[in-house]
């Protein structure tokens, strides 16, 4: 049993030694909790390492340092304080019930971020609303960047991705103490987050860690093969003139870690056909077998795990069109791989914007990162009568710049039941509907409690294709994406 040390605080004795968590309405929360040691001098690019057992109380009442290092206002819609400190892979636990015996579902939670940015310690991840509906609900920081994905001859491969299980494997061992039931763990993400899921879900190391998964606008390295990544790290070194490996990047300072990852990641004639996502999760053929799109449409990893997917109908359209709004679509959209058939059928598809053709641009990024990877797991799933739940997220915002857009990130207050949070205002607009929230968050906590999200949301089948339109009234429709599947033939890899 923990110890209740005042009113106001709730002490656990774990493991590695004892956290002191805040009291609140909804439960206590602890924040702040190591689960490896601080990746730092001979451990910045290694495999996660336990933490060192300690003796004193850990005072888990704020939140741990961050991964990320940017304000957050120049990365992010979201909220995600960039807290400095050593001790970055740590997690935070938000419970209704502190002792063991609880046996209470949980909800583990990887933040997005495009894998080179993002924070647990936003208030938009607060776990609330979901202890007050008896979810336990757990955030993991975990590495980003160069120190997370860069290949390195010297070092592990995919070190973000080995965070996740290290987490995970704290959940699966710790969890109990909180409340929480190890044996129903659900995985959840939005964007790089929601791709952590998808790649959690094709890591066989993973499987068992959890039983359900939910990927909420989802995006992943493509292509994704190990031949993609020694590219990359070329480009780095060609770029920064720095040789990718851990024993020349070991005593760089952050400052110049962000100033090597900036270098990479810009535009020129030398990134030839690598993929926007150049710092992220690989198929390096041991951790992760083989690309993940591949494996979660013909592998048996992952396969008997519920899922749950989605995203928004505009995630990335405000981003405006690099050749400008008069652009011919056809140009616009040829480094797409569309034919002008399928460009004029794209265009067609989207009559709102046939005054604003520029519009298009960002459409076609939101349908190649998010839409139709997602679209294509799904389809694929439901050829294998594999359980799966597709969603699209129609609600637009009302605020200054996104006004009629339903963007990317503008989900999230709804799913966690948090309109009230900060940032939510700015990005939403005013008075976004709270019914909705309820609908969301409802379904949220029966999938994570009961594998499925209730009996008004069918499963995605071969036959129905069933989707859930969230919107100020939300419905079920039969197959609404066909236009982009038709658009861009569901790009499932082939065998």
């Amino acid at each position: 049993m923990p110890d209740h040390t005042t009113t106001s605080h709730v002490t656990v004795r774990t493991p590695r030694g004892p956290v002191r968590g805040e009291r609140r309405a909804t439960g206590v929360r602890f924040l702040g909790i190591p689960y490896a040691q601080p990746p730092v001098g001979a451990l910045r690019f290694a495999a996660p390492v336990p933490p060192e057992p300690w003796t004193e109380t850990l005072d888990a009442t704020a939140y741990g340092p961050t991964a990320q290092r940017r304000p957050f206002a120049e990365v992010t819609t979201i909220p995600e304080p960039t807290i400095p400190g050593a001790s970055t892979l740590n997690l935070n636990v938000f419970t209704p019930a502190p002792y063991p015996g609880a046996q209470l579902p949980v909800l583990v939670w990887f933040h997005g971020g495009g894998f080179v940015a993002g924070s647990a310690a936003s208030p938009w991840y607060d776990g609330s609303a979901f202890n007050r509906d008896g979810v336990v609900l757990v955030s993991v920081g975990y590495r980003l960047g160069i120190e997370g994905y860069l290949h390195l001859d010297d070092a592990p491969d995919n070190r973000g991705v080995r965070d996740w299980i290290a987490a995970l494997e704290w959940v699966r061992d710790t969890i109990s103490l909180f409340g929480g039931d190890p044996a129903k763990v659900t995985v959840a993400g939005q964007s790089a987050g929601g791709g952590a899921v998808q790649t959690l879900l094709a890591t066989p190391s993973a499987q068992g860690l959890f039983r359900a998964a939910i990927s909420v606008s989802g995006a992943v390295m493509q292509p994704q093969d190990r031949a993609t990544a020694e590219a990359v790290s070329r480009l780095f070194t060609s770029r920064t003139g720095v040789p990718a490996t851990a024993a020349a990047l070991q005593d760089a300072s952050d400052a110049e870690l962000l100033a090597y990852q900036d270098a990479l990641g810009a535009p020129g004639p030398d990134r030839g056909d690598l993929p926007m996502l150049v710092l992220a999760p690989f198929a390096d053929g041991e951790l992760i077998p083989r690309p993940v799109a591949e494996e979660l449409a013909f592998g048996d990893t992952g396969a008997d795990v519920p899922l749950m997917a989605g995203f928004t109908s505009h995630e990335f359209n405000a981003a405006p069109s690099p050749g400008g709004a008069d652009e011919d679509p056809a140009a616009m959209l040829a480094p797409f791989g569309l034919d002008e058939q399928r460009a004029r059928l794209f265009a067609e598809s989207h009559p709102a914007y046939a005054e604003r053709p520029g519009l298009l641009w960002g459409q076609a990024v939101t349908d190649t990162v998010f839409r139709a990877p997602t679209l294509a797991i799904a389809d694929a799933r439901a050829g294998r009568h594999l359980p799966t739940w597709l969603y699209e997220f129609t609600r637009t915002a009302t605020a200054p710049g996104v006004d009629g857009l339903a963007y990317h990130c503008t989900d999230l207050p709804f799913a966690f039941d948090l309109l009230d949070a900060e940032g939510v205002t700015a990005a939403l607009g005013e008075n976004p509907p709270q019914q909705l929230a309820d609908a969301v968050h409802a379904a949220w906590v029966a999938f994570v409690t009961d594998l499925d999200p209730g009996a008004h949301w069918p499963p995605y089948t071969e036959e129905d294709r069933a989707t859930m339109l969230w919107d100020d009234i939300p419905r079920v429709e039969r197959d609404p994406l066909r236009a982009v599947r038709e658009v861009w033939a569901a790009p499932v890899p082939q065998r």
